[in-house]
């Protein structure tokens, strides 16, 4: 077993990525505390010495080495600083409620493919159903997933998470996006075939286990949706999005 996240990280040549809290990143000196703080100490026993990168989620990167180590706790001297630019174009996938844990595999997906926002949708045909506590709980969950996936995929801003969305709410979303894809495996369209704007958001909507309702896709187009499918095979709910971010991403110049 690794004794230091050097060795644990002897495969990728990366030093390890912790959230700090927005604006800590201006200093010179910080001091990386809390649950970050002693995952960073604790679990991956990271020493003096060793390199440490820091984002405050918001776009900015610190590059640090660790200057000091105790009990729950790392303190780091800055060594560069940069903050990634705003995404553009931005892209949003509205993700229909999946059953059980595929939501979070879902937002673990979109997140680690370099999705920008993501809009939990109660869809018709939706199994699952956010109410009350427990749906304020799950949401909490999904914002968590996100934060521990772009931990993983680098990312030093972590993408948005935003309260759950009745189909009105995506229907206006998409009346005001620069385009918005409703992905329907019954379309003719293919997704890589739509001409890609270059600013402003891109909304791909994602439907559920038992798809999209006649009266939604309805909904949906008459707001500007365009109904486009991924391929010849039809994909789960918590990994559709995941591919058709995928194609969006590489076509739209933010992927290779």
């Amino acid at each position: 077993m690794p004794s230091t996240a050097a060795e644990a990280s002897a495969g990728d040549s990366r030093p390890p990525l912790f959230l700090s809290p927005p604006g800590s990143l201006e200093a010179d000196v910080v001091v990386l505390s809390g649950p970050e703080g002693r995952h960073a100490a604790t679990v991956r026993r990271i020493r003096v010495g060793e390199r440490v990168d820091l984002a405050d989620g918001g776009g900015m990167l610190a590059e640090c080495v660790v200057t000091a180590a105790r009990s729950g706790a790392l303190e780091l001297r800055v060594v560069s600083r940069h903050r990634e630019p705003l995404p553009d174009p931005v892209l949003t996938v509205v993700q229909a409620l999946p059953k059980g844990d595929r939501g979070l595999l879902a937002v673990d997906l979109l997140t680690e493919a370099g999705v920008d926002v993501v809009v939990p949708w109660s869809a018709q045909r939706c199994v699952t159903r956010w109410q009350g506590e427990r749906g304020e709980r799950v949401l909490a969950r999904w914002r968590a997933t996100a934060q521990e996936a772009a931990k993983q995929a680098r990312r030093p801003r972590l993408p948005t998470v935003t309260p759950l969305a009745a189909t009105a709410e995506v229907a206006s979303r998409v009346a005001g996006a620069a385009l918005a894809v409703v992905l329907e495996p019954a379309s003719r369209d293919p997704l890589g075939a739509i001409p890609l704007p270059g600013h402003g958001e891109i909304v791909v909507i994602v439907g559920p286990e038992g798809g999209i309702s006649a009266a939604e896709v309805a909904q949906l187009t008459a707001a500007g949706a365009i109904p486009a499918r991924l391929g010849p095979s039809v994909l789960r709910t918590s990994s559709a999005g995941m591919a058709a971010a995928a194609v969006v991403l590489s076509r739209c110049g933010r992927w290779g």
